[in-house]
């Protein structure tokens, strides 16, 4: 399954973030193989989280390593329990002198904005088809959002953009990249 989740992801990195530029510096980092795929079969919030940690000093020990993805490709399906995986990441994060060093992003196949529907369009900016945490280097992520015209306007971009496509378009999509082509 390991090999699995990472093409399925590395498809979805390609064909949804990249394509649609839902993150307009993951092209770069595609492009220069600095991104980081791992896939944790975690079923615990601790064996997660220490897999986080894991990665983060990894991350210390690879500059040339620009982010990582860690997927569950068993663990955390539940939407509601991988959000409290992500509070716990953070936390530990802060607890292990990461913060300022390292950022959370997070997706999930069942990514719900909070005070939104369900069948919202938009929560395909952050649906994937593994739960995932990715560890972004901030000094990295900062650097490009300085270079970035308008850093702030990149959410309401994807929100429209993910809209004007519909929730059609999307899961398809995201369907497409769980195929076994794929």
């Amino acid at each position: 399954m390991t090999n699995i989740a990472i093409s399925q992801t590395r498809e979805w990195v390609s064909s949804v973030i990249v394509k649609y530029n839902f993150c307009p510096f993951a092209r770069k980092e595609v492009e220069n193989n600095c991104i980081h795929y791992i896939v944790s079969s975690a079923m615990s919030m601790d064996d997660a989280v220490m897999d986080m940690l894991e990665q983060c000093v990894e991350l210390d020990r690879e500059p040339e390593r620009e982010t990582t993805l860690i997927m569950f490709d068993n663990g955390f399906s539940d939407f509601e329990d991988f959000l409290d995986l992500v509070d716990l990441a953070n936390a530990l994060l802060v607890a292990q002198g990461f913060e300022g060093k390292y950022q959370l992003a997070n997706f999930h196949p069942d990514y719900v904005f909070a005070d939104s529907d369900e069948t919202d369009a938009a929560n395909y900016t952050n649906r994937a088809p593994f739960p995932t945490l990715h560890l972004i280097r901030e000094a990295s992520m900062s650097e490009a959002l300085d270079s970035y015209n308008e850093p702030e306007s990149i959410p309401e971009h994807n929100i429209n953009l993910a809209r004007r496509k519909g929730i059609d378009f999307w899961q398809q999509l995201l369907e497409g990249c769980k195929k076994p082509s794929a």
